[in-house]
């Protein structure tokens, strides 16, 4: 009963703190953006491009400050970039596994001579920025930035909600796609564009490092629980948000328990209970079709 109370109380004062609104603000909005076009990398098989771009964002952010720039820029100014050259490099705006490969290499090596420049060219940095770049800084976000990037990020749910159609149909069936006049590869190029803002984004609330877990997991349940487009779509926004919701939460109690490292392992729970369910509900259907009925 004690624990109860002191955990009630806990959850009563939790946003009383200006660091939890933020938080929560920005976590939410990003959670949505994340939980969309999560649906459509995986559908689209596209989980890869999300990974590369997740390193991507670790460089981006690295090089900007290298050169004395405000971190987001390179954050968003680079995923961006990338992720249209990914798409220019591939076949109707999809890269293949190669091409992203070849990209992700380049790009991580690229990030540790950044994070070697920034450190050893400028006597007031340290090797923090490096671990909160990989990891994320979600309670450290202040109003002004939170607002914006819940703002750039229902720009993003606003932005995947109005392709959601002709998207879908070029994900299922490219070639049925084009010859009904789908312009497949623009949107293949506007896609990636909006991957690569949310990358840049959710860099912001789970790091670089732990980034494709939030933008995967969702959907990957999502598309595990339901077999229907849409309703798969809402499923994985609403489990993303619930898996930040829950994160943060979890790392406020226990002040020990990152808030970036929470967020993944309850979206991966979601996941893998999931995953049990689905070949749980195979298991019984296997054995009631084997079951031969007893006359009476």
């Amino acid at each position: 009963m004690r624990a109860r109370a002191v955990v009630g109380t806990g959850l009563s004062e939790m946003f009383d703190h200006p660091f939890m609104a933020n938080a929560f603000l920005a976590g939410t909005a990003i959670a949505l953006a994340c939980g969309l076009v999560g649906y459509f990398l995986v559908l689209r098989a596209q989980v890869f491009t999300g990974d590369a771009l997740s390193h991507v964002a670790f460089t981006g952010a690295l090089g900007a400050l290298a050169l004395g720039v405000d971190l987001r820029i390179g954050l968003f100014a680079t995923t961006i970039a990338v992720a249209l050259l990914l798409g220019a490099l591939g076949r109707r705006g999809r890269a293949d596994d190669v091409v992203i490969g070849n990209v992700f290499a380049w790009i991580l090596g690229l990030g540790v001579f950044f994070l070697t420049l920034y450190t050893t060219s400028r006597s007031h940095a340290n090797g923090s920025a490096g671990v909160t770049v990989l990891f994320g800084s979600v309670f450290g976000i202040t109003a002004g930035p939170a607002r914006t990037a819940a703002l750039i990020a229902t720009l993003v749910v606003v932005a995947t909600l109005f392709v959601a159609r002709p998207l879908l149909f070029a994900s299922v069936d490219e070639a049925v796609a084009a010859a009904r006049g789908v312009p497949v590869r623009l949107l293949g190029f506007a896609f990636l564009a909006v991957v690569g803002t949310t990358a840049a984004e959710a860099t912001q609330v789970v790091g670089a490092l732990l980034l494709l877990g939030l933008i995967a997991a969702p959907a990957g349940t999502a598309i595990l629980l339901t077999d229907r487009p849409y309703r798969a779509l809402g499923l994985s926004a609403a489990l993303a948000v619930a898996a930040v919701w829950i994160g943060l939460t979890a790392s406020y109690l226990l002040p020990r328990i990152p808030p970036s490292f929470a967020i993944i392992t309850t979206a991966t729970t979601f996941y893998l209970l999931a995953f049990a369910a689905t070949r749980l509900r195979r298991i019984w259907r296997t054995v009631d079709q084997r079951v031969v009925p007893v006359a009476s």
